[in-house]
């Protein structure tokens, strides 16, 4: 049976430092984020909003699409983000709802 996978950008603001991460469980990566034990780069740099995901059936294809996205240009995943979150609203609360 495969896990499944989220990819997701975290942001210390509208058009700030970006945080690209996997997780198999987005409710509890989040909340790590927020809480500052999200890990060194995402605490130092107070990347606690979630401003995008997406979901994969499988934790594998989560991964590519991870490691994919990491040599992308800023400006595109910028982009990406206001495709779905023009507000750039925290979606944290969308998902624990």
């Amino acid at each position: 049976m495969t896990k499944p996978g989220y990819v997701y950008l975290m942001a210390s603001g509208r058009n700030g430092t970006l945080y690209l991460g996997v997780t198999s469980d987005l409710i509890q990566r989040t909340w790590q984020h927020r809480s500052g034990v999200g890990g060194q780069f995402s605490t130092k740099y107070d990347c606690r909003f979630l401003v995008w995901y997406e979901v994969y059936d499988d934790l594998q294809e989560a991964r590519q699409r991870e490691l994919r996205m990491k040599k992308w240009k800023r400006d595109w995943k910028l982009r990406l983000i206001e495709e779905v979150n023009p507000d750039w609203r925290d979606l944290f609360t969308d998902i624990v709802a």
